[in-house]
């Protein structure tokens, strides 16, 4: 039997703590990344396919599928055609929409539906809050959420994320 020992200094005990807490963070990191993944799984998992949607529950479900609570039934529902070519002012509204996945470029001088439910559950605000859906051909092709009260506010359809 052979037998080694190392003198151990607190040079290299310093080391081997720096080691130590090095491996730490990495292994923190990568579990946080982990979780981070799993959790956007997670709500992707719940999040109703756009395509089919032609229903008021259908349309109600997308919406909590985000995770919205709205009224039963649709505030307004309305035919829109949307202009054959987009100016300046729709600028800020296609990037809301192309941030989202959607891109109403592709339906420009198309005839679409757009249903507008009533949110309860936006945090902090009970009133005035209210969702859009932009619909062509039972597919939902856009949507917002916004308040038209006071100073106003319009955002995507992805519910406030609580830290």
């Amino acid at each position: 039997m052979i037998i080694v020992a190392k003198k151990c200094t607190p040079r290299r005990m310093a080391g081997i703590a720096i080691l130590f807490v090095l491996f730490c963070g990495v292994l923190g990191a990568g579990w946080g990344l982990v979780q981070d993944i799993q959790k956007a799984e997670a709500v992707a998992s719940l999040q109703v396919d756009p395509r089919g949607v032609a229903s008021n529950a259908e349309r109600v479900a997308y919406l909590e599928s985000y995770g919205w609570i709205v009224a039963p039934e649709a505030a307004a529902a309305e035919d829109i055609r949307l202009p054959d070519t987009f100016d300046a002012s729709y600028d800020d509204y296609l990037a809301l929409q192309k941030d989202q996945g959607f891109d109403l470029a592709a339906y420009a001088g198309k005839t679409i539906q757009r249903y507008t439910y009533q949110v309860t559950n936006y945090p902090g605000l009970q009133e005035n809050i209210w969702a859009c859906l932009l619909i062509y051909k039972k597919e939902v092709i856009g949507g917002e959420v916004y308040c038209s009260q006071g100073d106003g506010f319009m955002q995507g359809l992805a519910y406030p994320m609580q830290e």
